[in-house]
């Protein structure tokens, strides 16, 4: 978590002169980019809230999507990170709604996806998405690995 509170810093400084908010759902990544954004004082400033969602009942409870929206994805693909993070910024109305959906390891997900791949999507005045894919089984590893990829596409957007 420490080697992502600089970049942390940085991107808050970018929102608030911005005078913009951003809305996070996280997966695979457990919360460190908001306990990341959130470490930053002043957060409140930008950082409307979050959800960790884990599974498909954290997600039907959090964001409460319907089937039909997600007719035909499936969850660690970049149409359902889109999805996502489209859906916490129309129920936060924020500026930015970002999302992440993969697998940390040490195993693969259900779907078929090895360790080490995730789906990250910003959603806002621009809209990116990208694969992250480390080849590691290493959750921890991952894990930051995720978090930084996702700071780093939101850092990139900001600019």
């Amino acid at each position: 978590m420490q080697s992502l509170l600089p970049q942390a810093e940085r991107i808050g400084a970018l929102l608030k002169a911005r005078g913009e908010t951003i809305g996070i759902v996280e997966s695979s990544i457990g919360g460190l980019v908001s306990a990341a954004l959130l470490s930053v004082p002043g957060a409140s400033a930008y950082y409307l809230g979050g959800a960790l969602v884990y599974t498909r009942a954290s997600g039907d409870a959090f964001l409460a999507i319907p089937e039909s929206a997600r007719k035909g994805m499936r969850s660690a693909t970049e149409p359902y990170a889109r999805l996502m993070a489209t859906t916490v910024r129309q129920r936060l109305n924020s500026t930015w709604g970002m999302a992440e959906t993969g697998a940390s390891g040490p195993a693969g997900n259900r779907y078929g996806d090895p360790a080490g791949h995730a789906c990250v999507a910003l959603i806002g005045p621009t809209e990116k998405s990208i694969v992250v894919r480390t080849g590691s089984s290493d959750r921890i590893a991952n894990m930051r690995a995720f978090a930084t990829a996702a700071l780093d596409l939101l850092e990139e957007s900001l600019r």
